[in-house]
């Protein structure tokens, strides 16, 4: 869509190109690779070798087994997929980073710390990841990079990630970009009572909770709620209690929203459930920190959670006690991509379900397009496709 998300597609397409690729469907509604897709694992830890052996035949690939580095470094970067195990703890020198982590249930939060270490993009716990890691290991093999899958977090309680989301959504959504807005905070009361006051048909979360193997596309797509120009994915703004979708099912319907839109924004929730699950399925995170130094301290915590990939800072408001936003991006390292102003009476509106009217008001329309560079539709549509 913007430059910015356009140089970063073009760096996912070749550096991050398994986590990206869409599928095409046979008649069945498998999804098998154009081609076979060559994956390197790199591992020597006999459950993880046959589990990855089963894998890969599923998905139709083909599998070269290394059982360290130093047998890997000669077809390290000439695989299109490299999955690495957790028995692996460093990598060869100048090597892209693997794939995919592969683990057992076992290990626990040490598999993402290790994927942190490694620059890991996804990590699969086996046996349990093992429909979507085939899954994974089959889109490799289309060309088409699919959407964008961007993730918006709060530094702290109270940012507005849930907020900026909605108003990042509305604007690709005014300028002809097809976009899904996608809720990752359970606990967050449902982002529909915040984009409409109407109770509109379509999916919610729990409707994917007995999900299994793929999602159409088209059904996806045509089943979800829309408001203000784009698509949404909520939790249900009840009372009632509610069955989370396994990690699987998440991935799938992640799966399904790259294939079905240009642009997915997902505001990511800060709990440690979204943190392992949607935040690795984003292409690029946006950390939105309060300008003041508490906020700036907790969003630097919230940082060195992250996964790997491409983060960039938005800083809310400024004031007289405020600490200056350039200040707060050299801190933390990131990139200031924008400031959101404040605006009077947004709390009201989120209330009653009328954020959309703010994000139609110059001050938040200029922030949003700034973040995303939303400049012309011809040039937009021509830097997604």
């Amino acid at each position: 869509m913007s430059k910015r998300i356009r140089r970063h597609r073009d760096a996912s397409k070749h550096h991050r190109q398994s986590s990206t690729q869409a599928a095409q469907g046979d008649a069945d509604g498998s999804w098998v690779p154009r081609d076979a897709v060559g994956i390197l694992l790199v591992s020597g830890d006999p459950y993880l070798q046959e589990e990855a052996k089963r894998i890969v035949a599923a998905a139709g690939g083909s599998l070269r087994t290394a059982v360290n580095v130093t047998e890997a470094v000669h077809g390290w970067d000439n695989a299109d997929v490299v999955l690495v195990g957790s028995d692996i703890r460093e990598l060869p020198p100048r090597r892209r980073a693997p794939t995919v982590l592969l683990g057992k249930a076992s290990e626990g939060d040490g598999l993402w710390r290790l994927a942190a270490a490694l620059g890991a993009e996804r990590v699969a716990v086996l046996p349990e990841a093992a429909a979507w890691l085939a899954r994974h290991l089959s889109m490799s093999g289309s060309p088409d990079p699919g959407g964008t899958v961007m993730g918006i977090i709060g530094g702290s309680g109270g940012a507005g990630a849930t907020t900026t989301a909605i108003w990042l959504a509305q604007a690709a959504a005014g300028h002809g970009v097809s976009t899904l807005l996608i809720d990752g905070d359970r606990w967050g009361g449902g982002l529909e009572l915040a984009v409409t006051a109407d109770e509109i048909p379509g999916l919610r979360w729990p409707d994917f909770t007995e999900t299994r193997g793929s999602i159409d596309p088209s059904q996806f797509r045509d089943s979800l709620p829309v408001a203000g120009g784009f698509a949404y994915l909520s939790w249900p703004g009840t009372r009632e209690p509610v069955h989370s979708p396994a990690a699987d099912a998440v991935a799938a319907v992640v799966d399904a929203a790259r294939r079905s839109f240009e642009l997915v924004v997902v505001d990511i929730g800060r709990s440690r459930e979204g943190l392992a699950t949607l935040a690795w399925d984003c292409d690029r995170v946006l950390l939105l920190s309060k300008a003041h130094l508490k906020c700036a301290v907790a969003a630097a915590r919230v940082l060195d959670e992250l996964p790997p990939v491409d983060v960039g800072l938005l800083v809310r408001g400024s004031g007289a006690m405020a600490v200056d936003a350039p200040l707060i991006s050299e801190s933390l390292g990131l990139p200031l991509l924008g400031i959101l102003p404040e605006m009077r009476g947004v709390a009201a509106g989120t209330e009653d379900g009328r954020l959309l009217e703010f994000g139609r008001r110059k001050p938040i329309s200029r922030f949003a397009g700034s973040v995303l560079e939303l400049h012309s539709v011809p040039e937009l549509n021509g830097a997604i496709q």
